[in-house]
């Protein structure tokens, strides 16, 4: 249920219970709803202020609940949660649909050609390595160097995988006459996301990623934080992606011997690109509901020097937060 009226906190949390995944869903339905990445930049700010007008006990006279609401879901939809700075568009979560929806669907569609393979694989991986740099954890920091490296690396594993499997499979005629070339978009996205997330992340798994109390009050970067915000978003990103890439084209296969696709071949892009996004408008939001965005750790996971600083806070906190990323 909904509670009737906003917590009395500096900052208010997202509307429902992040404890269940129910409430995490409902939570990323609406900050990854696409109409959010139609809000002008003054919309955006509008939100902002709003919201830190609230904070302050200060909102306008008359301001209700669900106004504040509102303007909190556009800010979860575009603000980073640590920095709150405003995300480029590409890579906040409200574009996530549309973007992907367009990149995978060409994907999924042009998957014979080795020139378009390789064209989609890298502009897939462009826009992840902005998604991925967009949303990490903003407590260590990550160079220019680290960026480029992850990016190509990523790249270079994406093609590598689909246009190695499409090497293999054009080379046996029972394989390349069947379902399997389709799926190789898929086997690249998921050889990327291993990569490319970890490398993107790097900086956090070396340095850690700061823990904090309930409080807020930061007790210090943890590595074992660090490993689990990245073990849980790699799994994500690749059930994320893997309806609009498993279902489109087994529909696709049936569809291309009807009559108006064999009459109308360029209807194929579209009604792939529409399919993966009709599935990514799902699969956006229950795989970022996967695990909570505000993780736990508990004090015996943490590292034995944090221990020690926390055992001198009074009472001992038994759990400590920090941001997974998505």
């Amino acid at each position: 249920p909904l509670p009737p009226s906003l917590p009395p906190s500096p900052n208010p949390q997202p509307r429902w219970d992040q404890s269940t995944f129910e409430g995490r869903a409902r939570h990323f339905f609406t900050t990854t709803n696409p109409l959010n990445g139609l809000a002008s930049d003054a919309e955006l700010d509008h939100a902002k202020a709003l919201l830190e007008q609230y904070k302050a006990g200060k909102e306008p006279a008359g301001t209700t609940d669900e106004q504040v609401w509102e303007a909190k879901h556009l800010y979860d939809s575009a603000f980073h949660p640590e920095t709150g700075e405003k995300i480029f568009l590409p890579g906040r979560m409200s574009f996530q649909v549309p973007g992907n929806m367009v990149i995978t669907g060409c994907m999924m569609q042009f998957y014979r050609s080795i020139p378009a393979v390789v064209f989609w694989q890298w502009v897939n991986q462009s826009f992840n390595a902005v998604v991925n740099y967009s949303n990490r954890n903003a407590s260590a920091g990550v160079t220019t160097e680290q960026l480029g490296q992850a990016y190509v690396a990523a790249t270079a594993a994406s093609v590598a995988t689909a246009v190695g499997f499409n090497r293999l499979i054009s080379r046996n005629p029972k394989l390349s006459q069947g379902m399997i070339g389709r799926f190789v978009p898929l086997l690249a996205v998921a050889a990327a996301n291993c990569v490319n997330i970890p490398l993107m992340r790097q900086r956090e798994l070396v340095e850690g990623i700061d823990i904090k109390t309930r409080e807020g009050e930061v007790l210090g970067k943890s590595k074992e934080a660090a490993k689990t915000a990245v073990a849980q978003v790699v799994p994500s990103r690749i059930l994320m992606a893997t309806p609009g890439m498993l279902f489109p084209p087994l529909i696709m296969a049936n569809l291309e011997n009807t009559a108006l696709l064999r009459a109308t071949p360029g209807l194929g892009a579209p009604i792939m690109v529409m399919m993966t996004g009709l599935c990514l408008s799902f699969s956006t939001p229950l795989c970022c509901a996967l695990f909570p965005q505000e993780a736990q750790i508990k004090l015996n996971e943490i590292e034995p020097e944090l221990q020690e600083k926390a055992k001198k806070i009074t009472p001992v906190p038994e759990v400590f937060f920090y941001n997974k990323g998505l």
